[in-house]
Protein backbone atom coordinates (compact mmCIF):
# COMPACT_ATOMS: atom_id res chain seq x y z
CA UNK A 1 0.00 0.00 0.00
CA UNK A 2 1.20 3.56 -0.63
CA UNK A 3 2.45 5.39 2.47
CA UNK A 4 -0.18 7.42 4.32
CA UNK A 5 2.07 10.51 4.19
CA UNK A 6 3.38 10.94 0.66
CA UNK A 7 5.59 13.91 1.53
CA UNK A 8 9.30 13.52 0.87
CA UNK A 9 9.94 14.84 4.40
CA UNK A 10 8.18 11.83 5.91
CA UNK A 11 11.35 9.85 5.05
CA UNK A 12 13.69 12.21 6.92
CA UNK A 13 13.44 10.67 10.43
CA UNK A 14 14.19 7.22 8.99
CA UNK A 15 17.09 8.61 6.95
CA UNK A 16 18.62 10.23 10.04
CA UNK A 17 18.16 7.07 12.10
CA UNK A 18 19.38 4.60 9.49
CA UNK A 19 22.38 6.54 8.18
CA UNK A 20 23.39 8.24 11.44
CA UNK A 21 23.57 11.85 10.28
CA UNK A 22 21.26 14.86 10.46
CA UNK A 23 19.36 16.09 7.45
CA UNK A 24 21.63 19.15 7.44
CA UNK A 25 24.53 16.77 6.68
CA UNK A 26 22.58 15.00 3.91
CA UNK A 27 21.55 18.28 2.29
CA UNK A 28 25.25 19.24 2.22
CA UNK A 29 26.07 15.90 0.56
CA UNK A 30 23.41 16.39 -2.09
CA UNK A 31 24.56 20.00 -2.64
CA UNK A 32 27.97 18.65 -3.73
CA UNK A 33 26.32 16.74 -6.62
CA UNK A 34 23.71 19.40 -7.35
CA UNK A 35 24.50 19.79 -11.07
CA UNK A 36 24.47 16.04 -11.77
CA UNK A 37 21.60 14.14 -13.38
CA UNK A 38 19.05 12.34 -11.22
CA UNK A 39 20.50 8.82 -11.77
CA UNK A 40 23.97 10.06 -10.88
CA UNK A 41 22.72 11.68 -7.67
CA UNK A 42 20.87 8.50 -6.69
CA UNK A 43 23.93 6.37 -7.47
CA UNK A 44 26.12 8.71 -5.38
CA UNK A 45 23.91 8.21 -2.32
CA UNK A 46 23.55 4.48 -2.85
CA UNK A 47 27.19 3.72 -3.67
CA UNK A 48 28.87 6.01 -1.14
CA UNK A 49 26.44 5.97 1.77
CA UNK A 50 24.40 2.77 1.36
CA UNK A 51 21.09 4.56 0.80
CA UNK A 52 18.06 2.54 -0.24
CA UNK A 53 16.36 3.58 -3.47
CA UNK A 54 13.40 5.04 -1.56
CA UNK A 55 15.55 7.14 0.77
CA UNK A 56 17.82 8.33 -2.03
CA UNK A 57 14.80 9.26 -4.14
CA UNK A 58 13.18 11.17 -1.27
CA UNK A 59 16.34 13.20 -0.63
CA UNK A 60 17.16 13.88 -4.29
CA UNK A 61 13.60 14.81 -5.24
CA UNK A 62 13.17 17.03 -2.16
CA UNK A 63 16.41 18.82 -3.01
CA UNK A 64 15.06 19.38 -6.52
CA UNK A 65 11.94 21.03 -5.14
CA UNK A 66 9.47 18.13 -5.18
CA UNK A 67 7.89 18.05 -1.74
CA UNK A 68 5.53 15.13 -2.35
CA UNK A 69 5.51 11.86 -4.29
CA UNK A 70 1.77 12.27 -4.83
CA UNK A 71 1.07 13.74 -8.27
CA UNK A 72 -2.67 13.20 -8.61
CA UNK A 73 -5.47 13.72 -6.10
CA UNK A 74 -8.13 11.93 -8.13
CA UNK A 75 -8.49 9.87 -11.32
CA UNK A 76 -9.67 12.89 -13.34
CA UNK A 77 -6.32 14.58 -12.60
CA UNK A 78 -4.53 11.50 -13.90
CA UNK A 79 -6.62 11.41 -17.09
CA UNK A 80 -5.71 15.04 -17.84
CA UNK A 81 -2.02 14.11 -17.70
CA UNK A 82 -2.12 11.39 -20.39
CA UNK A 83 -2.85 11.30 -24.12
CA UNK A 84 -6.61 11.75 -24.71
CA UNK A 85 -6.81 8.49 -26.70
CA UNK A 86 -5.22 6.60 -23.79
CA UNK A 87 -7.46 8.34 -21.25
CA UNK A 88 -10.52 7.31 -23.26
CA UNK A 89 -9.38 3.67 -23.35
CA UNK A 90 -8.46 3.55 -19.64
CA UNK A 91 -11.83 5.07 -18.70
CA UNK A 92 -13.57 2.44 -20.85
CA UNK A 93 -11.59 -0.32 -19.13
CA UNK A 94 -12.66 0.81 -15.67
CA UNK A 95 -16.25 1.37 -16.85
CA UNK A 96 -16.38 -2.21 -18.19
CA UNK A 97 -15.27 -3.56 -14.83
CA UNK A 98 -17.40 -1.35 -12.57
CA UNK A 99 -20.46 -2.06 -14.71
CA UNK A 100 -20.42 -5.60 -13.29
CA UNK A 101 -18.72 -4.73 -9.97
CA UNK A 102 -20.15 -1.35 -8.89
CA UNK A 103 -18.81 -1.69 -5.33
CA UNK A 104 -15.24 -1.32 -6.56
CA UNK A 105 -13.81 2.13 -5.87
CA UNK A 106 -11.65 3.94 -8.42
CA UNK A 107 -8.72 5.56 -6.61
CA UNK A 108 -5.22 6.83 -7.26
CA UNK A 109 -2.45 4.69 -5.77
CA UNK A 110 1.21 4.82 -6.77
CA UNK A 111 0.14 7.71 -9.04
CA UNK A 112 -1.96 5.34 -11.18
CA UNK A 113 -5.71 4.66 -11.33
CA UNK A 114 -6.66 1.51 -9.43
CA UNK A 115 -9.84 -0.28 -8.47
CA UNK A 116 -10.09 -1.49 -4.91
CA UNK A 117 -12.57 -2.88 -2.46
CA UNK A 118 -11.97 -2.04 1.18
CA UNK A 119 -8.16 -2.23 1.45
CA UNK A 120 -7.64 -4.79 -1.35
CA UNK A 121 -6.48 -3.58 -4.76
CA UNK A 122 -8.19 -5.48 -7.54
CA UNK A 123 -7.19 -3.99 -10.89
CA UNK A 124 -4.96 -1.20 -12.12
CA UNK A 125 -3.80 0.54 -15.27
CA UNK A 126 -0.88 2.68 -16.33
CA UNK A 127 0.16 4.17 -19.63
CA UNK A 128 3.36 4.39 -21.60
CA UNK A 129 3.85 6.14 -24.91
CA UNK A 130 3.04 3.05 -26.99
CA UNK A 131 0.61 0.99 -24.91
CA UNK A 132 -1.50 0.62 -21.77
CA UNK A 133 -0.43 -1.78 -19.02
CA UNK A 134 -3.17 -3.61 -17.16
CA UNK A 135 -2.63 -5.23 -13.77
CA UNK A 136 -5.10 -7.77 -12.35
CA UNK A 137 -3.21 -7.67 -9.01
CA UNK A 138 -2.71 -11.39 -8.95
CA UNK A 139 0.01 -13.41 -10.65
CA UNK A 140 -2.21 -16.49 -10.33
CA UNK A 141 -5.02 -14.78 -12.21
CA UNK A 142 -2.64 -13.46 -14.86
CA UNK A 143 -1.19 -16.95 -15.37
CA UNK A 144 -4.66 -18.53 -15.50
CA UNK A 145 -5.69 -16.11 -18.27
CA UNK A 146 -2.37 -16.28 -20.14
CA UNK A 147 -3.84 -18.43 -22.96
CA UNK A 148 -6.50 -15.76 -23.57
CA UNK A 149 -3.80 -13.07 -23.61
CA UNK A 150 -1.74 -14.56 -26.44
CA UNK A 151 -2.32 -11.47 -28.60
CA UNK A 152 -0.75 -9.22 -25.97
CA UNK A 153 2.64 -8.82 -24.36
CA UNK A 154 2.35 -10.48 -20.95
CA UNK A 155 4.83 -9.48 -18.26
CA UNK A 156 5.33 -10.82 -14.75
CA UNK A 157 2.39 -8.88 -13.23
CA UNK A 158 0.85 -6.97 -16.15
CA UNK A 159 -0.18 -7.28 -19.76
CA UNK A 160 0.04 -4.60 -22.43
CA UNK A 161 -2.80 -3.58 -24.72
CA UNK A 162 -2.74 -1.03 -27.56
CA UNK A 163 -3.65 2.58 -26.80
CA UNK A 164 -6.80 2.25 -28.92
CA UNK A 165 -7.74 -1.21 -27.58
CA UNK A 166 -11.30 -2.35 -28.20
CA UNK A 167 -12.07 -3.17 -24.57
CA UNK A 168 -12.80 -6.85 -23.95
CA UNK A 169 -15.44 -6.47 -21.23
CA UNK A 170 -15.89 -10.19 -20.71
CA UNK A 171 -12.16 -10.83 -20.26
CA UNK A 172 -11.74 -7.97 -17.77
CA UNK A 173 -14.81 -8.96 -15.76
CA UNK A 174 -13.66 -12.58 -15.60
CA UNK A 175 -10.21 -11.52 -14.40
CA UNK A 176 -11.71 -9.31 -11.69
CA UNK A 177 -14.06 -12.12 -10.63
CA UNK A 178 -11.07 -14.42 -10.16
CA UNK A 179 -9.09 -11.77 -8.29
CA UNK A 180 -12.01 -11.09 -5.95
CA UNK A 181 -12.40 -14.82 -5.30
CA UNK A 182 -8.82 -15.13 -4.01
Amino acid sequence: MPPKDSSRESHFPAIEKKYGESMKFWFAVIKKVEGKKYPEQIAHLRDNYGFSQAHANALVMYSRGSKSAKRFEKPSDYYKSVDPKQAKTVKAIFRAITKKYPKLELVIAWNQPMLKIDTKYVFGASVTKNYILLAPWSSKVLNKFRPKLSDYKVNKKTFAVPNNWKVDEKLLQQMVKETLAE
